[in-house]
Order: C-alpha cells, then structure tokens, then sequence
C-alpha cells in the first residue's frame, strides 16, 4: 500500500481524500494555489506545496508544478480528485512515467471514454444501451440531414469532447439543423479545442440515471447501484438521491449486471459512473466518467462503502474488498449541492465566511472545508458544501433533510440552501415525479 498520496484537488473533495488516507495510515500531501493557502485540506495534511498563483492554469492544472510537488515531498501516488485533471489522460501518462501511481482508470480508459463518440462505439460493442444517432462525427450538413431524418426531430448535436452542457444545441426541425451544428461546433472549438460534434435522438422527458461502478487490476467489477441526478440546471447537478424513485429492484439487477459485466469486459480499473437517459422503461447511454463523482456519498450513504478507500486499494494492486453479493442498498439517501451563489440568480458570491454551523444527528454528513473566517476565493467552482442525509425511507429522509437545511448556517455570503429548502417542499419533489427538465421549468416560472 502506499505510504505518502499527494492530493492533485482542492476544497471538500480534497478534504475528502485526506481524510480516507488517514484513516488508512497513509500520509498526505496537499497542493494548493496562493488563494488557497488558507484552506481545511493545507491545513490537515502531513505536508503542503505551493503550486502557483490563483488562476487554476497556472497551479491546479499546472502539470509540471504538481509532478515536481511529488517528486519533492516523496510522494508515491497521486489522487486527483473530481474535475481539473481528473480525466486528463496526458496526466495519467505523465504521473505513471514518473513511477508514481495514478489513482485512477488507465490513461487509455481515460481517453476512450473521454472522447463521447468512441465512448459511445465502445459501451455499444460492451451491451451498454446507446441513444440513436449518428455513427460518429458529423463532418457536414448534408450527412446531418441524413441521420436526423432517420432518427426523427428532435435531435440534439453534441460535442465530441468536454461536457458541462457546452457544445450541446436542441433542435426540432430541419430548418433549424444547418445553424444549429455550426454553433455546437464554434462552441465546442473555444471550449475543448476540438470542434468535432455528433447527433442524437433528443429524449423528450428522460430522467438522468447514473451507474457506479468499481473495477480493479484482477479482473474483477461490481456495481454499486445507481443515483438519480434529474434535478439539473443548464446540464449540472443541483441535487442527488439514491435509489432512484423511478426504478425497481428488478430493472436495478439488471442494468447493474449489465454495466458491471461491461466494465469487467472492459479490464476497466478504479471508480467509474456510467450516465444513462432512462425514458420509458428503456435505458440510453450518455457518458462514463472514469472518476469520482461529486455524487458519490449517497451511494457511501446506502451501502456502507467507502469509495475513496476502495479507489486507493485497487490503485495499489490490491484486489476489491467486496463481491457483488456483499453489496446490499438500505434506505434511502439524498445529496444537496450547495454553492456561493445567490439561490436564485445564481450570481456567485464569494468572501469571508463570518458564521458557520453545520447540522448534525443520526444519518446526517456534511463534506465541506469551510470554517468560520474562511474566505472563500472567486477564481474557482461555486461547489463549498453538500449536505448528504439518509433515512430508512425516502419520506424519513426527506423529512430529516428539511430539518437539517433549517440548522445549516452560512454566514457572510449568499448561498443556495434557501433554493433547496424550496425544491424538497415541491409536490413533484415529494412525489418523485420529476425529469431533467424540471428544474429549468420550475426556476423559470419561479416568483421571486
């Protein structure tokens, strides 16, 4: 096992990862940016390293500065969290080349599944379910005529790289096509650096359903059930939960043998998401990301894994702690992102942090790196808490998630807990009877 992880992240999740590594006796090393210098994570680890000034270019997506943080402090394996170079396969490349180990998929599996329409090729030959669509890239507007005829209005183009909902154009009719492919691809040029787009059959009322997955370096796989990430505005995730209300314990089985047998097909290593559409019954894939989710703590929250921990075992070589019979779901788990925004402008609002009380009790976590006179930085994702409940029961953690937003307090800054406490009042909320589209409609007709 590894005696020293440098921690190649920031914020709660970097907070997240030391804290999994103390508890198994690993050191840590923690990179931080001159903004952050202040931070929970710099101050718990064993050791921290400057990695330059505030711009996340010049420090957390500094590939060179964290090499050298490692190579510095002895480091043997680095972590990288969620986002920056989470799913950078270059990174991976580099940091195995330099004989230290990635936590993390391959860089081959990165690459694979970073790029959408080899992902799709891929999971496709694996038995994953795909959306109907073109068959790769769309090279010109004739070829799009083609395919959205054979696949029916509405359709959606998409960029073949990145993600955040950038490069992503709706459309409904053939007069709207030719405009459409040229702005995804102008986008996703200036986004991704790559103006590569494809075509979709746009799913009119779907739900976001995502797998978790977990595969180390003996072959095996197991799934760990899946999350509901309907609730979305403008393509990203304000709130979880675990089970999803919209499946059985039926279509649960099967869609787990299915994702888990693909990974293992696959030789897959490390934590992975495999994102679906669910529609009617029928499942379409999206994406995989070969990382740690945000998300990830409401499926630690049903099943008492330790997903951290397992991602550092089957880095080192060791094989997974669980076969799929030892994976039970109890109760039920939802996660609130809450951001330094204002709820419903959604204006970011950094600063200093004057009051900070988190809620607690039985089933309740908080993963966050705040702390009273804190100030938080403008230079970086809004994401500064979730709140993640669970309850024997769907209403038992319901109830339990409007009393512990009640007791959070965040002082000094705007931020999204007043948005929450009004979505979990919703009847639609309540009922479970919602899509990804909800949310948009719902902010739309919102009187405030």
């Amino acid at each position: 096992m590894f005696e020293k992880v440098l921690i190649a992240n920031r914020g709660e999740i970097a907070l997240r990862i030391h804290r999994a590594c103390h508890e198994m006796g690993i050191a840590t090393v923690a990179v931080h940016s001159t903004a952050d210098a202040d931070a929970m994570h710099v101050r718990l680890a064993d050791e921290s390293v400057c990695i330059g000034p505030a711009s996340s270019t010049d420090s957390y997506l500094n590939i060179p500065a964290i090499i050298s943080a490692a190579e510095i402090t002895g480091a043997d394996a680095i972590h990288p969290g969620y986002g920056f170079l989470s799913e950078n396969a270059k990174f991976a490349e580099i940091v195995s080349e330099h004989n230290i180990a990635f936590i993390g998929p391959t860089a081959e599996h990165i690459r694979v599944m970073g790029d959408k329409i080899t992902a799709k090729e891929t999971v496709k030959k694996l038995g994953i379910p795909v959306v109907p669509g073109s068959e790769g890239e769309i090279r010109d507007i004739d070829t799009a005529k083609v395919v959205a005829r054979e696949i029916g209005y509405p359709v959606i183009v998409k960029a073949a790289s990145g993600g955040g909902g950038r490069g992503m154009k709706v459309v409904h009719n053939e007069g709207e096509l030719a405009a459409a492919v040229s702005s995804a691809k102008t986008e996703a040029k200036a986004a991704f650096g790559d103006d590569a787009v494809y075509l979709e059959k746009f799913l009119v009322l779907p739900r976001h359903i995502e797998f978790q997955v977990m595969g180390d370096k003996h072959g095996n796989a197991i799934h760990l059930g899946e999350r509901d990430c309907s609730l979305q505005r403008r393509h990203q995730k304000v709130l979880e939960e675990a089970p999803s209300p919209s499946l059985n314990t039926e279509v649960r089985e099967k869609m787990g043998a299915i994702v888990s047998k693909a990974i293992s097909d696959l030789g897959y290593v490390g934590a992975g998401t495999i994102e679906f559409l669910y529609e009617n019954g029928e499942f379409y894939f999206i994406e995989m990301n070969t990382r740690l989710q945000v998300e990830h703590p409401v499926t630690e929250m049903i099943t008492g894994v330790d997903l951290v921990r397992e991602q550092i075992r089957v880095a080192g070589g060791m094989p997974l702690s669980y076969n799929q019979e030892d994976i039970t779901f109890s109760g039920h788990a939802i996660e609130c992102r809450i951001n330094a925004e204002d709820p419903f402008t959604f204006m970011p609002s950094p600063g200093n942090i004057t009051d900070y009380h988190t809620p607690g009790g039985l089933d309740v976590r908080v993963d966050s790196a705040l702390y009273a006179g804190y100030k938080i930085p403008p230079y970086y994702d809004s994401l500064i808490s979730k709140l993640i409940v669970h309850g024997k029961t769907r209403n038992e953690c319901l109830m339990r998630l409007r009393r512990s937003l009640e007791e959070y307090v965040i002082g000094g800054i705007k931020t999204t807990i007043p948005l929450h406490q009004k979505l979990i009042a919703e009847s639609d909320f309540i009922n479970g009877a919602y899509d990804i589209h909800w949310l948009e409609n719902y902010l739309n007709n919102l009187d405030i």
